[in-house]
């Protein structure tokens, strides 16, 4: 049987094949006109068609690239904010009818920007109206070349390791053969995506920032954090997405997307090492290389169930890192497991010296918590936090925490956030000026709080900070505090302005400790709420950053 009901070419397209269907049975009575209006609705974007096709049930399915949808209220919401769906004309139609109410549909898809899509449904007729309605639906789309939302470049790989580049020179040269044996590094076969803020020989740094990126000139060498992974044994895969400027951590980009969160189909990736985050979660790669200002590497973590390290502040140089906020802004890495994440520590770290910054040293297991921290969590990370706590000490994995009071943390946190905006407005405050409305609102709003920052007001902040930070390593003695890396697990990308600031200022009151006490810091993916993964973090003290990796890894354990 063949018709060509559906296949309307987009305007402006090539007319597409002739809509060829095959059928194993009789069709049932409204399944194709039920198939026709719902691609019909696609096309118009007509939500409220949209969400009639699903089964309203909680046991309604929605699978694609980016993971698995369940329910109906899930899958209208993905309708919701994913606005009009790319033009495309279905040219092949395979139906397998199961019963006289129930059929499978197989559907290939010609997208208006090429390749060829892949729908499975199944159909099923409600007994209520006698209505066609989508149960299950597994979506295909034509493969990308990469996703752009997550990488801005991407090679295979885009620099290769240290080792690899000079066997590969050596052959060049004469000098090798292939058979040339060497010492492989501990990283040896690791891949690494590349925040865009460090700088990558012969690539520009572009900040999420496509305006900024086309004023930039490539840049001559590596950053050292980079070399060091190169140098490690790792191969660079690419350079990965961040938040604006990295003024950010939901790791929504006005301009390239929002990468996707590797758990949980529907929800924001954690930023502002975004792009790295989604493609260590992913399994695009295994280390992500990012910044950590204010929780941009634990907050992502925490949102995609991965393991971060936050580093005591300067122990990494930075030379060659665009700034954001000098004064907290330091370097980490994303890993899919602990024991990962202690290697890439270790290669990078050991050896390293900085005046300010104590070598790495041993961290006793000795724990705190600070029970006020718990008000500006949600009722589910509260509980999953407090569960956690307290298996571990019936387990005998751990004394029971002793609690302390760390200060004011709406204090802490209105100190952190002078310096910073100050230091972003110092920092990119000229080029923005000189490009006005090239920024997302949320972003350019807190550059302009940064411009209102006057210097008293920074010079009293300042005064302030030392002495709390002086106040913190005295209240924690060298001890480790507990806390989550987040208030809530990653919230929907339909979640209203006034949730993503209210989720970004409790979250921030939780990250901001270790970013005043220029503290290192892991997350660890121990928690779990209904809603998704949660981390739990461990900030411990200065130069402690491979022990602390190593005590989280013996709680995960």
């Amino acid at each position: 049987m063949s018709d060509t009901s559906g296949s309307t070419a987009p305007a402006g397209a090539s007319a597409p094949a002739p809509l060829i269907s095959t059928i194993d049975g009789d069709v049932p009575d409204g399944l194709l006109d039920a198939f026709d209006a719902y691609e019909a609705a696609l096309a118009a974007n007509d939500q409220e068609a949209l969400a009639d096709a699903f089964e309203d049930s909680p046991g309604s399915l929605r699978a694609d690239g980016n993971g698995l949808l369940v329910g109906h209220e899930a899958i209208t919401a993905f309708r919701g904010r994913r606005g009009v769906a790319p033009s495309r004309s279905v040219v092949q139609r395979h139906i397998r009818v199961l019963d006289d109410g129930a059929a499978l549909v197989v559907s290939v898809n010609a997208p208006a920007s090429g390749g060829r899509g892949v729908v499975t449904q199944l159909w099923r007729r409600s007994a209520a109206d006698g209505t066609w309605r989508i149960a299950v639906a597994q979506v295909q789309a034509p493969t990308p070349v990469f996703d752009t939302r997550i990488w801005r470049v991407v090679g295979a790989p885009l620099v290769p390791s240290s080792a690899d580049s000079a066997a590969a020179d050596a052959l060049i040269d004469g000098l090798g053969s292939a058979d040339d044996e060497s010492v492989p590094g501990p990283l040896t076969g690791e891949t690494v995506a590349v925040k865009d803020l460090f700088a990558v020989a012969g690539h520009r740094v572009g900040a999420g920032v496509p305006s900024f990126l086309s004023e930039q000139d490539p840049a001559p060498f590596h950053s050292p954090a980079v070399q060091a992974l190169l140098d490690a044994g790792a191969s660079i895969l690419g350079i990965a997405q961040t938040d604006e400027f990295a003024f950010s951590i939901a790791g929504r980009n006005s301009a390239y997307g929002t990468p996707p969160n590797g758990v949980v189909p529907g929800a924001i990736s954690g930023g502002s090492t975004s792009g790295p985050a989604s493609a260590v979660a992913l399994g695009h790669v295994s280390i992500g290389l990012g910044t950590d200002t204010g929780g941009s590497i634990r907050v992502p973590a925490s949102y995609q169930g991965l393991w971060g390290l936050r580093t005591t502040h300067g122990v990494v140089r930075r030379t060659d890192v665009l700034p954001l906020a000098p004064t907290f802004d330091t370097v980490g890495w994303l890993t899919r497991s602990a024991s990962l994440l202690g290697a890439v520590a270790s290669a990078t770290l050991t050896g390293v010296s900085a005046s300010a910054v104590p070598q790495q040293r041993p961290v006793e297991s000795s724990f705190v918590v600070d029970p006020r921290l718990l008000s500006s969590l949600s009722e589910g990370v509260r509980d999953a936090f407090e569960g956690f706590l307290g298996a571990s000490i019936e387990s005998g994995l751990i004394d029971a925490p002793a609690e302390v009071a760390l200060g004011d943390i709406a204090h802490l946190y209105e100190l952190f956030r002078v310096i910073q905006a100050a230091e972003a407005w110092q920092s990119h405050g000229a080029w923005i000026e000189a490009h006005p409305g090239a920024l997302a609102p949320d972003v350019s709003a807190r550059f302009e709080f940064g411009r209102s920052v006057t210097p008293s007001q920074e010079s009293a902040a300042r005064d302030e900070l030392e002495v709390q930070r002086e106040h913190l390593e005295h209240v924690l003695a060298d001890r480790i505090l507990l806390l989550p890396s987040a208030s809530s697990a990653a919230p929907s990308l339909t979640a209203t302005p006034a949730e993503f600031d209210r989720i970004r200022s409790n979250t921030l009151g939780l990250t901001c400790i270790a970013g005043v006490g220029g503290l290192p810091a892991v997350s660890a993916p121990l928690l779990e709420v209904p809603a998704g993964p949660v981390g739990l973090c461990l900030v411990g003290p200065r130069g402690g950053d491979l022990a602390l990796v190593e005590v989280a890894a013996a709680l995960a354990a």
